[in-house]
């Protein structure tokens, strides 16, 4: 399905958009990715959701990714025998492993792992950082705290522990359920929550064994500090503004999005910018204008997609918020100070023959009246690199591997055009040229630049570009192979 943007936009299935009018309507109405919440749902809903969303895929005739977003571990508070109590500040608290009902003084917190890394001085944040806490003494099985920042404490509320990295692996048994589960199903992407470290990534790769692409959610301060070493490992990467502006001071945050968004462009991984986006839209028909910013914000940056969460899952008005973030991509993408920031923070070095041959590609387009970039890609390499590019001119990926056009449709700019095997670059040219006719990029006068590698079928050989007119006699009578 052509859009008239290059931003991705993804959007989460739940109760408010799980039948198929509705996948399909999202989709119509901009959604290029949707995203399944592992945290939610039987694996029968998501087997359901899966079913409907290739359906869709079928009927539409379009490229649809689907990312299955893991729960990861989740730290919680045990229960109270009031269900709650009120936490003063300066008043002291104790975190123990006692399973016993929770009073004004002590709680549960059924992790010895956190008391194994924590050290006097720590802070604890207690219900997405409503309530903070800090270490004062600590010991095995214990913690004693003095309070913060007070409020109301209630049953089994999250716990975050910024300051240390824990000793935890970020696939809990359920993970490992979900997913052996989803890759079974054949999801395109995998998001991991909780990343602190590339090992995560590695431990996640092991058990996908292939059947899906990586994409790690940066919200913890430990990944930002590792930030190089996971971005190496992993296919994609997810600013998850969420818990990452519950674990650092709020104000870091858009410095920090800003730095990934520029260091996932610079090495051609695909990156989401993610939660809150169009918070008020659960409820409203209409963002505020600070949201539409925000949305903005990310799209002027480079981001290859935004996310929407709850606002599609569960809110009153998904479809609009869909429309939102299209119409406001589109408008965002015809501001020519758009063009100028996207080109200004072009990385410029160039270190094999594949990145030497999309820059010529982009700068071929740009200088003259081409009307598409059309790169043959096996694993998606080349179109990601294209896609760093950023052109001026739309960007057709040609594949004949399905799941390498679905996981590239949370890529900027891609158009996906599945292809037969090809054995002869003479050919290539034809099926570009065909391909950007029938997908309305071109027209048979009009001419388009085709790259790809030679020999076919081997991924990461990109090493042949190509000016071709779009009219296939003309193909014929220029190439005397």
């Amino acid at each position: 399905m052509k859009r008239l943007r290059n931003v991705k936009i993804v959007a989460t299935l739940g109760p408010a958009s799980d039948t198929y009018d509705m996948i399909e309507t999202l989709h119509k109405a901009g959604a290029d990715v949707f995203r399944l919440n592992m945290s939610h749902g039987s694996h029968e809903e998501i087997r359901e959701k899966h079913t409907i969303i290739r359906k869709v895929e079928e009927t539409t005739g379009s490229t649809i990714g689907i990312l299955a977003d893991l729960q990861g571990p989740k730290l919680r508070v045990g229960v109270f025998a009031g269900d709650s109590e009120q936490l003063d500040e300066g008043a002291s608290f104790r975190l123990d492993l006692d399973p016993a009902d929770g009073d004004a003084s002590r709680v549960c917190l059924p992790h010895p792992e956190i008391f194994a890394a924590l050290e006097p001085g720590a802070s604890l944040l207690v219900n997405d950082g409503k309530i903070r806490l800090k270490v004062t003494d600590c010991g095995a099985d214990y913690a004693n705290c003095e309070v913060i920042t007070g409020g109301v404490i209630s049953n089994r509320k999250g716990v975050n522990v910024p300051d240390v990295v824990l000793p935890l692996a970020a696939l809990s048994d359920k993970d490992r359920a979900d997913l052996e589960f989803v890759c079974g199903l054949g999801v395109d992407w995998l998001a991991l929550s909780f990343v602190q470290r590339p090992e995560d990534v590695d431990e996640a790769r092991a058990l996908a064994q292939g059947r899906a692409a990586i994409l790690s959610k940066i919200e913890k301060p430990s990944a930002v500090d590792r930030f190089d070493d996971i971005l190496a490992v992993s296919d994609g990467i997810m600013v998850a503004r969420g818990d990452l502006g519950v674990e650092l001071p709020v104000q870091n945050v858009p410095p920090i999005q800003k730095r990934l968004v520029r260091k996932c462009r610079a090495a051609a991984k695909p990156v989401i910018v993610a939660t809150q986006m169009l918070e008020s839209m659960i409820e409203s028909p209409m963002p505020t204008r600070a949201e539409v910013s925000d949305v903005a914000t990310a799209i002027y940056e480079g981001a290859d997609a935004v996310m929407l969460s709850a606002e599609s899952a569960a809110g009153d008005y998904p479809v609009q918020a869909v429309q939102t973030m299209d119409n406001v991509a589109t408008e965002v993408e015809q501001d020519p100070t758009y063009t100028q920031i996207i080109e200004a923070s072009r990385k410029a070095d160039r270190m094999t023959v594949a990145d030497g041959i999309v820059a010529a590609a982009r700068e071929i387009a740009e200088t003259t009246d081409i009307k598409a970039i059309c790169c043959f890609t096996q694993s998606g390499t080349t179109a990601l690199l294209t896609a760093r590019e950023r052109p001026r001119v739309p960007i057709i990926a040609l594949t004949p591997l399905v799941g390498t056009a679905r996981r590239l449709a949370l890529s900027w700019g891609t158009n996906c055009v599945i292809t037969g095997e090809l054995e002869r670059f003479k050919s290539a040219v034809v099926s570009a040229a065909k391909a950007a006719r029938s997908e309305g990029f071109a027209g048979p006068e009009d001419h388009i630049v085709v790259t790809a590698g030679v020999p076919f079928n081997v991924p990461g050989s990109t090493n042949i570009l190509r000016v071709a007119p779009c009219d296939e006699r003309l193909i014929f009578s220029s190439d005397p192979e």
